[in-house]
Parts: C-alpha cells; sequence; structure tokens
C-alpha cells in the first residue's frame, strides 16, 4: 500500500511518539470492535486522523501546512493500513456440512 506524503509523515511521527503509538492502536482497535464493516471503520478512523493532523499542526513545524485554513487531505489510505497492521484478522466464518 502506498501512502501519500501527508499519511507518511503522521505515521512516522506516530511510530516515532510511544504515548501517540499506544493511543493509536488502541483508538484503531477500539473503532475496528465497534464497526462491523471495515469499510465504516476506516471512514471513521480517516475523521479521526485528521482532526488529529489538524491538533498537531498547532504544534508541530512538520504538520503546519496541513492546518487550517488548508484543504483536507485524504488519510483513508493510512487508516486502512493501520487497521491491517494493528487489528486481529476475524477468522472467517465455518462452513457446516450437512451431516
Amino acid at each position: 500500500m502506498s501512502l501519500n506524503r501527508c499519511e507518511q509523515q503522521l505515521f512516522d511521527y506516530v511510530q516515532r511518539n510511544p504515548e501517540e503509538r499506544h493511543y493509536w492502536e488502541q483508538k484503531v482497535r477500539g473503532v475496528a470492535a465497534a464497526q462491523a464493516d471495515p469499510h465504516a471503520a476506516s471512514m471513521i478512523l480517516d475523521g479521526e486522523l485528521w482532526r488529529y493532523l489538524e491538533e498537531r499542526a498547532r504544534v508541530v513545524a512538520q504538520f503546519r501546512e496541513y492546518g487550517p485554513p488548508s484543504k483536507r487531505v485524504s488519510l483513508r489510505n493510512l487508516a486502512e493500513y493501520l487497521l491491517r497492521v494493528w487489528v486481529a484478522p476475524k477468522a472467517a466464518a465455518k462452513k457446516r456440512t450437512g451431516g
């Protein structure tokens, strides 16, 4: 999966900061547990990541270009990636054999 420049910067920042990483791991797992549909979970996380990026843009120089009034950047690939990396795959339903 390819992340855009903004997504890669945000991911690298979270990886470098253990408290941020722990927060996002729990957040991603919580959203995944609450949503049966992975598409819906990624959409929710996209919005959450954008709000986080806007907040970080106020205090972290590398994110200033993404703060208000900048144009909204998609963080959907990052959301999907985090779901894949931090959430255990759901077991496939077993087929019943007639018998």
